[in-house]
């Protein structure tokens, strides 16, 4: 069994936009979790909160934020062009308004509405939420405790990767380092194809680096034709291997990293279901739940998107419980709703 860390590593960071849904993901896919060993790991800066893949929020460990950010740069950079925030600070020297975030984010942390105004006072121009946002872009950041600890929260305040983990990032990735990634990606959630991995980071032309690492690789074809990669010694259980009940966290990775969604569901049920939290009966989506706190007590509502078979049910029950359990706080009273 996996430590909580080293799952973080495995998975290559995990999706983090809620602060709770890392806790959640981790205790679905591991046998024994304690909430507090993450949570301790947080505030002792082995692991942070910043962006990488696709411009989200991913918790990482500190030694992937240093792989991930750079390899990670060209598609900031290109969602940054692409933002309403670009159009809104057209003009303007980026380079200094970088600089500047630098300076007043080394020592304080500050969220971007308290970064906005201390920006637009050192330039002449009035947009300073367009100014804390390029910072956000195109410096690489992390959210700092207590936003992210078990049972605690706090506002989303930032301060840059160098001073809290006493390192500066490299500019860009080396072809090495790019390898890398994706060999970390291909262990993770392969067997995948090139737009697999290119849904998951959203970098581009990475059929040239898989085309390095052809030799390293396996490779297999599906139903549709398309190549697929995967390492040589992965696991690779036969197609009729029974899958367990698990419930996902919101926003969670396995939803997101691969172009062929059909993976997990092929009735559309993803959008109902990836801001909300999710159940998988046979890996497949077949709902979405959310936690209903009262005082004293915490209950799993679960909706089915389709009716589930007698045995189904009293799976997704079970497992809707010990969720449950695992969401309260030990005095309070645990119940299950199905919708």
């Amino acid at each position: 069994a996996r430590a909580p860390l080293d799952e973080v590593e495995h998975l290559v960071g995990m999706q983090a936009q809620s602060p709770g849904a890392p806790y959640v993901g981790l205790w679905t896919r591991l046998a024994s979790f304690d909430p507090l060993v993450l949570s301790r790991a947080l505030e002792e800066r082995r692991v942070v909160r910043m962006t990488v893949m696709r411009g989200t929020l991913h918790l990482v460990t500190a030694a992937d934020a240093f792989l991930l950010r750079p390899a990670m740069e060209p598609l900031l950079r290109r969602a940054f062009r692409s933002s309403t925030f670009a159009r809104r600070v057209a003009g303007v020297d980026l380079g200094r308004v970088v600089a500047a975030g630098e300076q007043l984010l080394h020592d304080h942390a500050l969220t971007m509405a308290e970064l906005g105004p201390l920006l637009a006072a050192r330039f002449a121009h009035g947009d300073g939420e367009a100014l804390a946002y390029t910072v956000r872009y195109l410096l690489p950041l992390v959210q700092v405790p207590p936003r992210g600890l078990w049972r605690r929260s706090g506002p989303a305040a930032f301060a840059t990767l160098e001073s809290w983990l006493g390192r500066r990032a490299a500019n860009e990735s080396t072809e090495e380092e790019l390898e890398a990634v994706v060999l970390r990606y291909v262990g993770a959630f392969g067997p995948a194809s090139v737009m697999d991995v290119q849904a998951w980071s959203w970098l581009t032309g990475l059929r040239v680096v898989l085309e390095r690492l052809r030799p390293r690789l396996r490779t297999f074809v599906d139903e549709a034709g398309v190549e697929l990669f995967d390492l040589p010694d992965a696991p690779r259980p036969p197609a009729d291997t029974p899958a367990p009940v698990r419930f996902l966290p919101e926003y969670d990775n396995l939803l997101v990293s691969h172009a062929d969604r059909s993976r997990v569901t092929t009735k559309g049920y993803l959008e109902r279901a990836f801001t909300r939290g999710s159940f998988l009966v046979d890996g497949f989506v077949r709902g979405a739940w959310r936690p209903l706190r009262r005082r004293g007590s915490l209950a799993v509502v679960v909706e089915p998107f389709e009716d589930l078979e007698t045995h189904e049910r009293v799976a997704v029950e079970d497992e809707a419980r010990r969720l449950a359990t695992f969401l309260g706080t030990g005095e309070d009273a645990v119940d299950v709703t199905i919708l």
